[in-house]
């Protein structure tokens, strides 16, 4: 197509569009529905039913006043208009509106909009609705949305939410209200951290003390029996159930005044810090001034303790024994308080036995059994090993199923399968270490054994590895071996016999996994760096090296069972003394 035929045709385009818009209608066959006219809310005809939206975020006796003028302006506001009818005054007293959670009346009010009950809502302001943009925007665009549309009005703002023009300044207000409150919620932090360091901790209500005239606690002679009661009862034994039980029948009171006591109230007063006269602040935090969701404070936020603070109402030492008890009580433990025991003669001298179910030893609770057994030895006879003349050569010389290892990871514990051929149906044991010297063991355990872990599981005919809890030690262990948490590590070993014992030794040099050496037993009968046993393998004498350092040797032992005693220091304490 040339360019003038290209022109043509688009002026002929043009004439035809001219000529359809001037057409004439042709009224005979012509009806035109008029747009129903936009609902005049504010009309002097328009009959609606109006509610009334109040909120104050504290139920302090100040903002009282403020609440029940809000209601009682609205409700003079409502008067004023003859054709309005106030259908209802919906207010929330002491609740946040930073979130919706817990806003019992703002709930109730979408409830009867959604049923239709209600075609407008008036309030004081944006803030007084919600501090929170996404629920300040998202409410009014879903009232907005329904079969009868509901508006709302917020006065100080002059904002209409029916409006076309409303969005933009209604999500500005929003906005502005929602950084008020971040604003203020930084102001109470800082007011907060001045507070604690300047000596001045919070103190709240709380059972079995009061406030004097200076805010400062006294021990309060009514309610302090009962937090005597409640920690006599849970060291003697009782179940934080039954206690509630006992305090239920008795008609004792909670610090809210309750007689209904449950599990979780007793557990509050035996963690309560505060009993036995200390003050910790800053237990928990809330991350984000929206959801006001508390956390527990894991060092994300400093802490301060106040020890000795006021009067006590029971002794520290009961204290401590009952948050061992509590901390024990996940485990499946359910004796008095711990049972720690050292071995005091034979190849295990100076190992203490691991608790499966007790979570509350520390690091240095090993330490001191260990060493008590040790008292007045010279240093050189306890770094004295049984092991001597055995020589280190690589594991990877030897395939899995001939080796014996012993697997830690994730707060499991695994032999392999070598150990639990060995063992048979004796798959009862106790896992032992020695801090001072940083050994392993494992031994085989009679049946009356508290300490007891089963390490096997019979299956076709043939026992095979079973994994073995160890979160109540897991973390203990690893600091005294010096190990990383986040690791495998697989410690590996062969059989050592003597005076009625069979012993795996391990090296421990602290390599994860796969990257242990492994022993091999050399002295007389056999050449340095090699094998001694039957079909013996050949090692270059770079490979291996002397292995007289007891601090890189793990010990796991198959042997019958030694009688242990306490720990010196350590005996099983009696109620009245709750010693360790």
């Amino acid at each position: 197509m040339t360019h003038e035929a290209e022109k043509r045709s688009g002026l002929s385009q043009k004439e035809r569009v001219r000529w359809r818009i001037h057409t004439q209608i042709d009224q005979e066959n012509y009806t035109f529905f008029p747009a129903k006219e936009p609902r005049d809310f504010f009309g002097e005809s328009s009959r609606l039913s109006v509610a009334v939206y109040a909120r104050v975020s504290t139920g302090n006796v100040e903002q009282t006043s403020s609440y029940e003028l809000q209601k009682k302006y609205y409700e003079d506001y409502v008067r004023r208009h003859p054709n309005w009818t106030l259908a209802r005054i919906y207010a929330d007293e002491g609740i946040s509106g930073t979130s919706l959670a817990h806003r019992e009346q703002f709930h109730q009010m979408i409830t009867d909009c959604k049923a239709g009950k209600i075609d407008l809502i008036l309030t004081k302001s944006v803030s007084r609705f919600a501090r929170n943009v996404v629920d300040c925007i998202s409410t009014v665009r879903m009232l907005s949305e329904l079969s009868s549309p509901v508006g709302v009005f917020f006065e100080s703002e002059c904002i209409f939410s029916l409006k076309d023009d409303s969005q933009m300044a209604l999500s500005f207000q929003a906005t502005m209200a929602q950084e008020e409150s971040h604003t203020r919620s930084r102001s109470m932090e800082t007011s907060l951290r001045m507070r604690l360091d300047g000596g001045l901790p919070l103190t709240p209500k709380l059972l079995g003390y009061s406030h004097d005239s200076e805010g400062n606690l006294v021990v309060n002679p009514q309610e302090a029996p009962t937090v005597k009661l409640i920690f006599y009862l849970y060291l003697y034994g009782y179940s934080t159930s039954e206690i509630a039980e006992i305090l239920t029948r008795q008609g004792r009171k909670t610090y809210l005044g309750n007689i209904k006591w449950t599990s979780n109230a007793v557990v509050q007063v035996l963690r309560n810090e505060r009993h036995c006269g200390d003050v910790l602040i800053r237990k928990t935090f809330i991350p984000n001034y929206l959801t006001h969701k508390a956390k527990k404070n894991k060092g994300d936020r400093p802490q301060s303790l106040y020890r000795n603070h006021h009067e006590a109402i029971v002794s520290r030492e009961d204290y401590i024994a009952a948050q061992h008890l509590l901390d024990n009580s996940k485990y499946g433990n359910k004796s008095f308080l711990p049972e720690l025991r050292v071995v005091d003669q034979g190849l295990l001298r100076g190992f203490v036995v691991l608790h499966p179910r007790w979570a509350g030893l520390r690091p240095e609770d090993y330490l001191q059994a260990s060493a008590a057994v040790h008292k007045g030895e010279e240093e050189a006879e306890v770094a004295l090993s049984p092991w001597e003349g055995f020589e280190l050569a690589r594991a990877q010389l030897f395939s899995d199923s001939q080796q014996a290892f012993m697997v830690f990871q994730r707060n499991r514990v695994r032999l392999s399968s070598l150990c639990v051929r060995d063992l048979g149906e004796r798959n009862k044991i106790e896992l032992l270490v020695d801090p001072l010297r940083k050994l392993l063991a494992f031994r085989t355990a009679p049946p009356t054994s508290r300490n007891a872990v089963i390490c096997s599981a019979l299956s076709n005919g043939a026992y095979h590895p079973r994994e073995m809890g160890a979160a109540a030690y897991f973390s203990t262990l690893f600091t005294l071996l010096g190990w990383n948490p986040e690791l495998k590590y697989r410690v590996s070993g062969i059989r050592y016999r003597g005076e009625g014992e069979t012993a795996y030794l391990f090296p421990g040099d602290g390599q994860p996994a796969e990257g242990v050496p492994f022993f091999l037993p050399g002295g007389v009968g056999a050449a340095r760096g090699q094998r001694a046993d039957p079909g013996g393998l050949h090692l270059p004498p770079p490979w291996c090296r002397p292995a007289h350092d007891p601090q890189h040797l793990y010990l796991a032992v198959q042997a019958d069972f030694e009688e242990t005693q306490p720990a010196p220091g350590l005996e099983r304490p009696q109620p009245q003394t709750h010693r360790r």
